[in-house]
């Protein structure tokens, strides 16, 4: 995948957009995604250097607060004891503990945490994905990956901070983690929604909500 096409919808209308020190970003004209320059995007060794220095309690109240701004959105949606996967669970699957809870089944699924690949072998009724998507390096991909995953008639839950004001970029809290390297807007996920033949809304801010059509 080189800089010039775009890792979101593989458009090859994608421009520079911002130079922010050493960090260059591009934006896709089709799908207004914005992604790091691909030869710097951030080597395995890095990124586990990053995420170890979050501290994810799944049990912790502040974090599950977070969540369940995804959580409490998605649950009217499933039906009862609906098997799910938590996609990129990190250290601290909280949103998986707390679908536990609730009589769901859940499996976790995190390259680096939980790199269970039999996890990836199954189709699921909801996956979550929540503050994970700004971290692919190869989002079509992964996308794909996901509607493989997700049974027909399934939810998939997106939480990403969508990127608004092109004034603020650069100054951005969430563009200087340095692991964050590609950016939604709304008009982002309306365009992965249609190359797949999904549904989607946004109920809540920096939340997607992706309906796969078809029988429960």
């Amino acid at each position: 995948m080189s800089a010039r096409t775009c890792p979101v919808c593989c458009s090859g209308q994608v421009y520079h957009f911002q130079q922010v020190e050493d960090r260059g970003y591009w934006r896709c004209r089709d799908c207004l995604a914005v992604f790091l320059e691909v030869e710097q995007l951030p080597d395995l060794a890095s990124e586990r250097a990053e995420y170890d220095k979050h501290q994810n309690d799944p049990y912790d109240p502040g974090y599950r607060g977070f969540l369940s701004r995804l959580w409490e959105l998605l649950k009217p949606r499933l039906p009862d004891r609906a098997s799910g996967l938590d996609y990129g669970c990190g250290p601290g699957p909280a949103l998986a503990t707390m679908a536990v809870e609730q009589g769901f089944e859940v499996a976790l699924y995190d390259p680096y945490y939980a790199p269970n690949a039999a996890a990836l072998t199954h189709q699921y009724d909801f996956i979550t994905c929540t503050e994970v998507a700004e971290h692919f390096h190869d989002p079509a991909s992964e996308f794909e990956k996901l509607d493989q995953l997700l049974r027909p008639g399934g939810w998939l839950g997106v939480m990403t901070e969508f990127q608004t004001e092109d004034s603020r970029f650069a100054r951005w809290h969430y563009r200087r983690d340095p692991t964050h390297v590609v950016f939604y807007r709304e008009e982002t996920l309306r365009r992965i929604a249609e190359r797949y033949g999904w549904q989607v809304e946004f109920p809540r801010k920096d939340i997607a909500l992706f309906h796969k059509p078809g029988s429960k």
